[in-house]
């Protein structure tokens, strides 16, 4: 079931359905680093829509105000344009401001714990009718490398970040050139981005690599022949060909280096199958 919340009053009624019927509710963002079981999700999917979807830029303070459905390549464009630089990365990351605050997205040199001020951010299981959001300061938010602190029952709604007085052709060249560089180091097709979190001082794909395993196939899953710290699948491929390629690349790895790989992607409905995390 996927529902969409413009308002506390529909987040209310998410949370009210989730009681009824003893469904998990989960927050989805732009979805791009999720692998969902073949079965499916057998809960709620909530959305925030158009509401949620604003942008307001200070140029004075150089800092913007983007609600958590906005898209952080829309986000990164619309900064560089008004002439606020600090922020071209998230050109180059395919999801949205809030699932970025709650992953700590981030990508050439950047992530959100670097520009964030603010999030507002309310509670589901929160006791007020409907749930209030909360004003928290970057600090509060445990943000760690592709992770915070934030549970699953928390929903961002907006997000204020910092940036820097830029010129706007500086910073459009500098989107510009992130754009080519993923054109030409990461694989289209279908993927879900960066399968596994890179180890500390390592690149995951760098560790996949030396175990010999660019090109490795599993049913209609491929590690890719141009990143190897991506899987590629077929048209009509399964997940379950995926998380079983994703088990075959940690073991692999884990033998050839003693480096146990952590997985990137959001792994969602695969309880009752095996999985490497």
């Amino acid at each position: 079931m996927a529902l969409e919340a413009n308002s506390p009053a529909d987040l209310q009624r998410v949370r009210a359905a989730g009681e009824a019927s003893g469904l998990d509710v989960m927050v989805i963002g732009r979805g791009s680093n999720l692998l969902v079981a073949d079965r499916g999700f057998e809960g709620i999917a909530l959305f925030l829509g158009e509401t949620h979807g604003e942008i307001e830029i200070d140029q004075t303070e150089a800092t913007v105000t983007a609600g958590a459905s906005v898209a952080l390549p829309v986000l990164a464009r619309q900064c560089a344009s008004a002439g606020i630089g600090g922020l071209e990365w998230a050109v180059g990351v395919p999801g949205s401001v809030g699932g970025a605050v709650r992953m700590n997205a981030g990508g050439h040199g950047s992530d959100m714990a670097s520009c964030l001020l603010d999030a507002d951010i309310a509670d589901l299981n929160g006791w007020d009718a409907p749930p209030r959001a909360v004003s928290r300061q970057v600090d509060s938010l445990a943000l760690g490398y592709r992770c915070s602190g934030l549970t699953d029952s928390d929903v961002v709604l907006r997000a204020r970040l910092q940036g820097q007085p830029a010129s706007p052709h500086v910073a459009m060249d500098r989107i510009a050139e992130i754009v080519r560089w993923r054109r030409e180091n990461q694989p289209g097709g279908q993927n879900a981005g960066s399968v596994f979190m890179n180890p500390p001082s390592d690149s995951a794909g760098a560790q996949i690599d030396q175990a010999g395993l660019r090109g490795l196939r599993i049913g209609s899953a491929e590690v890719s022949r141009v990143h190897a710290n991506f899987i590629v699948s077929d048209s009509g491929g399964t997940a379950a060909d995926v998380v079983a390629l994703m088990a075959e690349i940690r073991r692999r790895v884990t033998e050839h280096s003693g480096i146990v790989l952590q997985p990137e992607v959001r792994m969602v409905g695969f309880e009752d199958s095996p999985t490497p995390a």
